[in-house]
């Protein structure tokens, strides 16, 4: 097993009530399942450090950064908007969820046949180049790629999104430089109701239909696969979203724990012919507690090569 569990500690403290969704409930379920299913035992750990504050903006405006830097509280809470919340640990949760990227990105690049799972928040992939939504302030996968394309000076970057929720932030970002490609599935129409038609052509939807069944899901995502080997990435950077499970109350998807583990094995194995293995995967969405930490085991067992036997739910 060559595949690294990076924690961001902050993420714990980063609560907005215990009415939100997204809430620090998320990263103990999944400690719990991958205690039960074993896989903490042979995975190696870390812990985030928060990002330097220029990297950011590999990402991000200038100007919105320096906005969330100020606006960050010292008590009570401030909102960017209706779901998105910032409560005094979050500066540094968020910090830590992109510093864990990029850290990532350096420990894969530094061998082959590596992978690493980010299992930090808040997500990102809803914040857009200058605007916070959808529970995310920075856009941890994006600042992943340009950093790997900067740091490393890759050529070719390949960002997979499977979160239920259309990644409008990562594609607002990404569109229109062809050094990334983006494939993103979600339920449309959804919010947050972008992604059909793309902003670029580097960009490769589906759009799925509520009430999507896992056999119909496999068959439209499928399609990335021999664009993904023709694309031939450097490195397969993963938004790895849970909420299309059949279980999650927060869309209308029926995916289960077996087809999430069928795709990230998929993924593995594009990795596996293009890049060395070299896959990053960060959390985003997942909000059924028990589903959610099924999903990530089954994610990461999929990363690791295993077949759908072990994840049948």
């Amino acid at each position: 097993m060559t595949l690294r569990i990076y924690r961001a500690k902050a993420a714990l403290k980063h609560d907005l009530g215990a009415e939100h969704p997204e809430s620090p409930d998320r990263l103990y379920a999944i400690d719990d399942q991958l205690l039960a299913s074993g896989l903490d035992m042979v995975c190696e750990h870390a812990d985030a450090r928060p990002l330097a504050r220029e990297y950011l903006s590999l990402a991000h405006a200038p100007d919105y950064v320096e906005e969330i830097m100020n606006l960050a509280p010292e008590s009570g809470s401030y909102w960017l908007d209706g779901d998105t919340g910032m409560v005094p640990a979050t500066l540094s949760a968020a910090l830590q969820s992109a510093g864990a990227g990029c850290q990532a990105v350096d420990w894969v690049m530094a061998g082959d046949d590596r992978q690493a799972f980010c299992v930090t928040r808040p997500p990102g992939h809803h914040a857009e180049y200058d605007r916070a939504m959808g529970f995310c302030i920075f856009n941890n996968v994006a600042i992943a790629a340009r950093y790997a394309l900067q740091t490393y000076q890759l050529k070719r970057v390949a960002i997979v999104d499977f979160d239920v929720h259309h990644g409008n932030g990562t594609e607002q970002i990404v569109a229109g430089d062809q050094r990334i490609l983006l494939c993103s599935s979600f339920q449309h129409p959804f919010y947050p109701h972008s992604g059909s038609p793309v902003l670029a052509s580097n960009i490769l939807s589906v759009p799925l239909a509520a009430g999507c069944s896992g056999e119909e899901f496999r068959q439209q995502v499928a399609h990335w696969l021999p664009a993904l080997r023709h694309f031939q990435p450097e490195l397969i950077l993963i938004s790895a979203g849970f909420d299309g499970h059949a279980e999650d109350p927060m869309a209308h998807l029926r995916l289960t724990t077996a087809d999430y583990q069928w795709i990230s094995r998929e993924l593995r194995a594009v990795a596996d012919a293009c890049c060395h293995g070299r896959i990053v995967s960060v959390l985003e969405g997942g909000y059924n507690l028990s589903a959610l930490g099924r999903s990530v085991v089954a994610h990461l067992r999929g990363l690791s090569g295993q077949s759908e036997a072990t994840a049948a739910d």
